[in-house]
């Protein structure tokens, strides 16, 4: 079982980078990509505890962080059921499939505006995102379902209702410390590298 250190560095990851969830196919690959992602990240929660943090960077690629994201060290809310982030210059783009009716069984009471939020649908949710001075910051330029991108308007509605009451750390608009004495957290063309201080 992870530890909590690791479950924050998996916020960090929804966040910040990841890739496509590989075929059957590729198994030998992502088992490849999920040991070396578990190293790298016993690496950080190690350098995190000690006195003095080695500060060399430590760099994830997209395969590693995604292979994490697919196994079975990660449960997403009921509903998700499967995610894909691409990295760019601080630009994280978020593919997932999403069941909404899963997602929203428990909620009461919607607008009917979030009624676009029902049935299974392809997201695709395109964000800024950075880490300095041990802050990270994540900024959600775009939601789009099916290709059609939601009015900013009813995304906040949708977050206020169903994302909030669960994650009140999450918005539009998100600012949380990084774990694990993590300084920097910087999205690159398919890589996060994080440093330590």
């Amino acid at each position: 079982m992870k530890s909590r250190h690791s479950l924050d560095l998996l916020e960090l990851c929804l966040f910040l980078g990841g890739a496509l969830l590989f075929a059957s196919s590729h198994s030998q690959k992502v088992s490849a990509d999920l040991a070396s992602f578990d190293r790298k990240l016993e690496h950080i929660e190690r350098n995190g505890r000690s006195a003095h943090p080695d500060p060399a960077p430590t760099l994830f690629t997209e395969a590693e962080v995604n292979a994490y994201l697919a196994s079975d060290e990660v449960g997403f809310p009921a509903g998700v059921e499967s995610l894909r982030l691409q990295g760019q210059a601080e630009t994280v783009t978020g593919t997932a499939r999403v069941d909404f009716d899963r997602l929203r069984r428990d909620v009461r009471g919607a607008s009917p505006l979030l009624e676009i939020f029902t049935g299974v649908h392809d997201v695709v949710v395109v964000t800024h995102a950075s880490g300095t001075r041990g802050q990270a910051t994540v900024h959600v330029d775009s939601v789009s379902l099916d290709g059609v991108e939601v009015p900013r308007f009813v995304l906040r509605l949708f977050v206020e209702k169903y994302i909030q009451p669960e994650y009140p750390q999450i918005g539009l608009d998100s600012r949380f410390s990084l774990p694990d004495r993590i300084q920097t957290a910087t999205v690159g063309r398919h890589t996060l590298t994080l440093t330590q201080h």
